[in-house]
């Protein structure tokens, strides 16, 4: 049985169709092919016919750093949190994501991996986890943002192993000026976990010993990290100086200005550049939703989540899909390169961009369709399967 999608604008790395139909078999995309308008496929019994409607048709996003949605959080001690936001990122085109916690306790830590887990056990219905990222706790106190100071410590391998022994760990944001820091980078890539340099105060040379044992990674370049000056470039000239440091970027034109969103994807290799969402538990609520956050207040007010004591932004509402068009809209830069910040970029950083992040002939079958007025997701495929 296959599924046949006929009427899509393909957009891959490298790659437009303006119509195409594109065929997925057992999970996999059996053939990417142009055709012509009118043109019909064969269909057998227990074919599966999708008309795209000329709807973008991309790999299906993967957001490596997002926390929650509809009201959840991944932190929350409610095993059932993790399977509402789950359900919140298929909705916006995600069909993988690394569920991303805040600075707090240990036992904080090990719950939300345990709710990880039981998510996998139920099969992971909507989009896939297949790991988790820590953000924090080790980072830089004066560096928290909407982290919280309380429960900031230093590098722990112990922790997180013990973490891992519950659920994979693919990704963890740290200071790599802490003490043990560039250990604590080695022991990590030892683990097959990627190391971020992120909430950090870290110098330029502060930040080399954890490149030279590996580190190529940055948490929401820009934010919470030492600014750009002529006499320190600190971690912002970092992420522009060293070419091979893989940079997360939130593209919600409000974390980051468009002039700086022209700046990064203009002078850097998109080829090392991801687009995040960093979402909150707010993402998905209307205006004047309030919350907690690592035991912080916080306020969605005007479409920005802050901290009511210091006004700090706190992460965002932004879907993947936006992210996108924003970047699309601020540079004028085609799809065809853009789209591979939000996927393949990824998945070749954790190892899997072989097998998923384009639509190709023999990738995963995890696809979007995207309305070209709404920028809303129309359908979701995950492993061939249309899940929304």
């Amino acid at each position: 049985m296959k599924t046949i999608i006929i009427n899509a604008h393909v957009i891959s790395p490298g790659v437009e169709i303006r119509r195409a139909t594109v065929v997925l078999e057992r999970g996999k995309i059996k053939s990417v092919a142009a055709s012509k308008a009118g043109e019909k496929p064969s269909l057998k019994v227990g074919d599966t016919l999708v008309d795209a409607k000329g709807a973008y048709l991309m790999p299906g996003f993967i957001d490596v750093h997002t926390h929650g949605a509809l009201g959840c959080d991944f932190c929350d001690p409610d095993g059932n949190a993790i399977f509402e936001v789950s359900k919140a990122k298929l909705q916006e085109g995600v069909t993988s994501y690394f569920p991303t916690t805040l600075t707090v306790s240990r036992a904080e830590l090990i719950k939300a991996a345990k709710n990880a887990k039981k998510y996998a056990d139920a099969g992971m219905p909507y989009a896939k986890i297949p790991g988790i990222h820590l953000e924090g706790p080790y980072i830089n106190v004066k560096c928290c943002g909407a982290q919280n100071p309380k429960f900031v410590r230093s590098p722990s391998v112990k922790e997180l192993d013990a973490i891992r022994k519950v659920y994979p760990v693919v990704q963890i944001s740290y200071a790599p000026e802490t003490k043990g820091g560039a250990q604590f980078a080695k022991a990590c890539i030892e683990r097959g976990v990627v190391p971020s340099c992120g909430h950090t105060g870290a110098k330029l040379a502060e930040l080399m010993p954890a490149y030279r044992e590996g580190l190529r990674h940055m948490t929401h370049f820009c934010n919470q990290m030492t600014p750009l000056h002529h006499r320190e470039i600190g971690m912002v000239g970092a992420g522009f100086l060293i070419d091979d440091l893989d940079i997360e970027v939130i593209c919600d034109r409000i974390h980051l200005c468009d002039d700086m969103l022209r700046l990064i994807f203009l002078k850097r290799d998109l080829a090392h550049v991801q687009i995040i969402t960093d979402s909150l538990r707010c993402s998905h609520c209307d205006d004047g939703y309030a919350f907690e956050m690592g035991g912080l207040k916080v306020l969605l007010k005007n479409g920005e989540a802050r901290l009511v004591e210091g006004g700090n932004l706190a992460g965002s509402t932004l879907w993947m899909g936006d992210g996108l068009k924003n970047v699309h809209e601020v540079t004028g830069l085609p799809l065809k390169d853009l789209v591979r910040c939000t996927s393949w970029n990824q998945a070749i950083e954790h190892g899997w961009g072989k097998q998923l992040g384009k639509v190709e002939k023999g990738f995963i079958a995890d696809l979007v369709l995207i309305d070209k007025k709404t920028w809303r997701p129309s359908a979701v495929f995950v492993d061939g399967i249309q899940k929304m």
